[in-house]
């Protein structure tokens, strides 16, 4: 699947959202992907997991962990093509955990798999859970990538996206002339 062919499934299913976004990382930006759009018909789903799936089979991953919210959809289609198990840490009292009994063996190989990541914070977060748990990550995957090229390099482990974007994102405090005279919308994620 092409970069141009995922766009397309954004443009589609209109979760490619143009204005003044407050983005999760507290960054504002003119450009909101709204994954749950684009990830709430399924054929959709399959395409995106389906091609997240395929780079990441070589890996030998026997999980997929997926932070809550943003990266269930997602995560949960990945699991399902590879033919491996799921799990999901969530939020709780601000921080995300590894709860509803879900267990990660030691050395056990695992994927984490989000939707779209600016700065990596809840990737991260879901990489130490994991490792505190004993957990092996082999890889790091999501659908968009609008890091600016940051992410990649960052976790020490394989990372692939099937959308690479360099988005202009700005600090609250530095906004251009055009963002300052729109309110900002924090959409969710």
């Amino acid at each position: 699947m092409t970069q141009d062919q995922v766009l397309q499934i954004f443009r589609d299913s209109g979760a490619l959202l143009e204005g003044h976004f407050v983005l999760r990382s507290g960054l504002h930006s003119r450009q909101f992907f709204q994954c749950a759009l684009a990830l709430q018909q399924m054929p959709a789903v399959e395409k995106l997991g389906a091609a997240l799936a395929a780079k990441l089979k070589p890996l030998g991953a026997v999980t997929v962990v997926a932070p809550a919210m943003g990266g269930l959809v997602i995560g949960q289609e990945v699991a399902r093509q590879l033919g491996v198990r799921f799990i999901f840490v969530e939020k709780e009292e601000g921080k995300l955990v590894l709860r509803r009994g879900f267990k990660i063996a030691p050395g056990e190989k695992i994927l984490i798999v989000e939707d779209v990541v600016t700065k990596g914070g809840r990737v991260q977060e879901t990489l130490d859970i994991v490792r505190a748990h004993g957990g092996n990550i082999v890889g790091i995957a999501m659908v968009v990538d609008r890091s600016n090229g940051v992410v990649p390099g960052q976790f020490g482990v394989p990372t692939v996206s099937l959308i690479a974007l360099q988005v202009e994102t700005f600090d609250p405090n530095n906004l251009p002339p055009d963002l300052q005279k729109i309110p900002a919308v924090k959409p969710g994620s």
